[in-house]
């Protein structure tokens, strides 16, 4: 009659075991809000990008097969991934949350507005200097490159919304790594291999673009730790 009326049910006779479960349930609750987190933010990023150069008239900065393929790489493996990050530092030293407030706080709000505007303007200034210095294709070239390997570099902000991405071992998180690197070979792969970057009506890079693609997909790491650190 006990176990049947009760909300808990310890197999083991172990109340050490309820603050296990505690922890386990916040790491896990943590996790569900960081997958979301990255996939609103890198999509609102595609939203803004597609969204500023349709206003200013100044071309389409990515092909519907170029989005599909951005969507399909870089959104699902590390979203998955995300799943299995471990708990943070000190999640026990938290007051409770409000089982009755929705996961969607002002704070949440916040850091999805602002990465995703972010994710989505370096894109838009890649494909403004692919642009102005061949045409469109460059321009899409450099937009779904840096789209790409933007999105895969802000997938390391998401382990703490207060600590910097680069205090936290990426050694956290084997299968984010894996991840990581499957979807960077992914986009590789449509970038390098002339058949398949035809297909994708892309254009190669040379040594300068590349230099500029992996710079501006590095600002998302600058950007983020900088507003955590405010």
């Amino acid at each position: 009659v006990a176990k049947g009326a009760a909300d808990m049910v310890l197999t083991d006779d172990n109340f050490a075991t309820i603050v296990s479960a505690v922890e386990e349930g916040r790491r896990i609750y943590d996790n569900i809000l960081k997958a979301i987190q990255f996939l609103l933010s890198t999509n609102i990023g595609e939203i803004f990008l597609l969204l500023v150069t349709s206003i200013f008239n100044l071309g389409n900065p990515l092909l519907p097969i170029q989005i599909l393929w951005v969507n399909l790489v870089t959104d699902s493996l590390p979203a998955l991934a995300l799943s299995v990050d471990p708990a943070e530092k000190g999640i026990m030293n938290r007051n409770p949350r409000n089982s009755k407030k929705g996961f969607m706080t002002n704070g949440m709000v916040w850091r999805i507005m602002y990465q995703g505007i972010m994710i989505g303007a370096i894109p838009l200034a890649a494909f403004m200097i692919g642009l102005r210095e061949q045409g469109v294709v460059l321009g899409q070239t450099m937009a779904f490159a840096t789209l790409m390997f933007a999105q895969l570099v802000h997938v390391r902000n998401l382990h703490s919304n207060t600590r910097s991405s680069l205090a936290i071992s990426p050694l956290k998180n084997i299968p984010l790594i894996g991840a990581i690197a499957a979807s960077a070979a992914l986009a590789l792969i449509v970038l390098l291999i002339p058949p398949i970057r035809d297909a994708f009506s892309l254009t190669a890079l040379d040594g300068k673009h590349w230099l500029l693609v992996i710079l501006m997909s590095l600002i998302p790491l600058v950007v983020v730790d900088t507003f955590k650190l405010i």
